[in-house]
């Protein structure tokens, strides 16, 4: 098995990527995915943050009221911390969960976890490998603007809190440069899934 990180900055297209793996073959564990999921109604994980925030963070119908929630932990750095605490060792789990699954209906699949903030959580090590998929700023900012309707003060603001590009790439094992069209985004995805497949095989 191979164990795969991939991330990239806001509006770089790391989102595509996912995509086009999970059509080739690749085992993708999503890890805001799952951070939903354990927080659904009827899950341990919600269970823990109502008795942490209060049924004040659940909307009518007992789900979780994000909006809510994240007006609370995002001005409050302890509540940020608390909410984390219960929500990373669930996403955790379920990640290592969904990789022995694979590992075990195919011991050569590649894994690819798709992870927002590798670079900034300092995530590198937990891979075999790390795939950046890398636009420029101006690329990134274009398409916030154009393609998720944001201002550019609130796209800026976005690209600004997460890793720096050099961050990124001092990490990457492999980068998928995405300043193109899609169809140049395609035939490198493509030559990198080759790439994977055969590293897999060998490990």
């Amino acid at each position: 098995m191979l164990k795969v990180g991939l991330t990239g900055g806001i509006g770089a297209g790391k989102s595509e990527v996912s995509r086009l793996l999970d059509a080739y073959g690749a085992v993708i564990v999503d890890a805001d995915k799952i951070a939903r999921e354990v927080v659904e109604p009827g899950t341990p994980g919600l269970a823990a943050v109502v008795a942490e925030f209060g049924e004040d963070v659940l909307t009518p119908d007992g789900s979780l009221d994000r909006p809510k929630l994240g007006s609370i932990v995002f001005a409050d750095s302890g509540r940020l911390a608390a909410l984390n605490a219960i929500v990373h060792p669930l996403v955790g789990e379920r990640s290592a969960e969904l990789e022995r699954l694979a590992e075990e209906s195919d011991g050569a699949a590649v894994v690819v976890h798709d992870v927002p903030l590798l670079a900034e959580n300092g995530l590198a090590p937990l891979y075999d490998l790390v795939l950046v998929v890398d636009a420029s700023p101006k690329t990134q900012l274009d398409r916030l603007v154009r393609l998720r309707g944001m201002t550019e003060d609130d796209a800026s603001a976005r690209m600004a809190a997460q890793a720096t590009r050099e961050e990124r790439l001092a990490l990457a094992d492999i980068v998928i440069g995405n300043d193109g069209p899609v169809e140049e985004l395609e035939a490198r995805v493509r030559e990198v899934w080759d790439e994977l497949r055969r590293r897999a095989d060998e490990a």
